[in-house]
């Protein structure tokens, strides 16, 4: 059965195997590119979209795992079948475990190998056909799917919405995909911060007021509730708001209709309100807090939005998404990228700021790299050091022994990453091997050569 057309590309050092592959592929009407190393692989993988990658392991330079590792920090998923003339159980587990959905061992049966391609081109995804998440959410993890479910329910209709979660976990963006799937979304979508203003602000600025209602009103001043007419209110931190407040905004939500600050004429509102707090809305309403009417009336809908940490297989997508809007943001930047052995680290962190801090800390390491390949030594010392003493069953298990630096940290867990491989080391943390032989003796610490058994 003739397979769907796909662009392919074959990573590997035996040219005779390279030719003959890339034959066989394009025999099965495939557009086949074919480089020997994983520097060049890299660069036509940033040039142009494949479907998929063929691949070997052992290579000078970059290898299959480093390639492996590549694809994963750039958020790229296409299929990747290994195939390898060291085809041991272990080293099968270990590239999976970095993403590799297949593995064949050399030699290959040619019917076989034509098989595998054709099979995982098939279960690939269709992300090229595929809408971007709304709202400018970026993720594809199962929590992040249920709450783009949710979201595309919940727009078409009229009803409230409250959204729950930690900071900087992205409740604004959850609000604007909303608005954005709506039938309003060609009116206003006005942001209202509830803890960032004092009682007296916020209640001009959500209900407007009348000249003279108060010391400085000086003219009358409509409301956001007024301004955003047809369109969609999201009142953030709506948890921080005073009672006094809740028992205004409650009219609102009951009557839709507003009354000015110092004024007895209501006005009526057109307008659909989504709230947000990382709070306990049930604990404040029994501590008497926060008013349980205005609460069933804020959560007709509610969204749970996932912490960063529950959602690990997000956080290369997540940083590739910070990497393309630092490098669309200036000259010079084109190169800006992350090594394997820093997403490692990247991934293993707490991140109890949640996606703000990624965010940040990606830049600030953008930043230190002087906006070319981010390194582990280029990370926040917080984000080194919690993933260097990351806790046994979670994906990293660094640990680095005694008082030691920052960067004798860092080696030490490279080391262990590889077996104490020295060039597969140098190559993870960003250094020559001459480097790495230098800072080795400095810290007391020992590697072997790669070749070495």
């Amino acid at each position: 059965m003739m397979q769907t057309a796909a662009r392919i590309l074959v990573v590997d050092d035996d040219r005779t195997f390279r030719v003959s592959t890339a034959a066989l592929l394009r025999d099965d009407g495939h557009v086949v590119e074919a480089v020997g190393d994983g520097q060049l692989a890299l660069e036509a993988l940033r040039q142009q979209r494949f479907d998929m990658l063929v691949l070997d392991l052992r290579m000078p330079g970059i290898d299959g795992f480093g390639l492996l590792e590549a694809l994963r920090v750039w958020g790229d998923h296409i299929p990747v079948l290994i195939i390898s003339g060291f085809g041991t159980v272990d080293i099968a587990v270990q590239a999976m475990q970095l993403g590799a959905d297949d593995f064949l061992g050399k030699p290959v049966d040619p019917d076989v190998l034509s098989a595998r391609v054709g099979a995982l081109l098939e279960r690939r995804p269709s992300i090229d056909t595929q809408e971007p998440n709304p709202g400018g959410m970026v993720g594809r993890s199962a929590e992040i799917r249920e709450v783009l479910a949710a979201i595309r329910r919940v727009a078409p209709a009229e009803a409230t919405v409250l959204v729950t979660g930690e900071t900087g976990t992205g409740k604004e963006l959850v609000a604007r995909a909303v608005h954005d799937l709506s039938p309003r979304r060609n009116a206003p979508f006005v942001p209202v911060n509830c803890a960032g203003l004092s009682d007296g602000v916020l209640e001009s600025e959500l209900f407007g007021h009348v000249r003279g209602a108060f010391t400085g009103a000086v003219r009358d001043r409509v409301g956001v509730f007024e301004a955003a007419a047809g369109g969609t209110i999201f009142l953030d931190e709506i948890g921080d708001m005073s009672v006094a407040l809740q028992l205004r905004l409650l009219r609102v939500l009951q009557e839709r209709e507003v009354t000015r600050v110092g004024s007895t004429f209501p006005v009526k509102v057109d307008i659909r309100v989504v709230a947000a707090t990382n709070r306990d809305l049930r604990a404040r309403v029994a501590e008497g807090l926060f008013r349980e009417d205005l609460y069933y009336r804020l959560a007709v809908f509610p969204i749970q939005v996932a912490p960063l940490r529950q959602r690990r297989s997000d956080i290369p997508l997540l940083i590739e998404h910070a990497l393309a809007t630092l490098r669309a943001a200036g000259t010079g930047r084109q190169y800006l990228t992350c090594s394997p052995f820093a997403m490692r680290l990247l991934r293993a962190a707490e991140w109890n700021g949640n996606v703000r801090q990624l965010f940040g800390a990606v830049e600030r390491a953008a930043i230190e790299a002087q906006f070319h390949r981010i390194e582990a030594q280029h990370l926040p010392a917080e984000i080194r050091e919690g993933a260097m003493t990351a806790t046994p069953g979670r994906e990293l298990r660094y640990r680095a022994s005694g008082e030691t630096s920052d960067e004798a940290a860092a080696i030490h867990a490279a080391l262990e990453e590889t077996g104490g491989a020295l060039g597969r080391s140098a190559e993870l943390l960003g250094m020559g091997r001459t480097t790495l032989w230098r800072k080795l003796r400095q810290y007391g610490l020992t590697a072997r050569d790669d070749d070495s058994p």
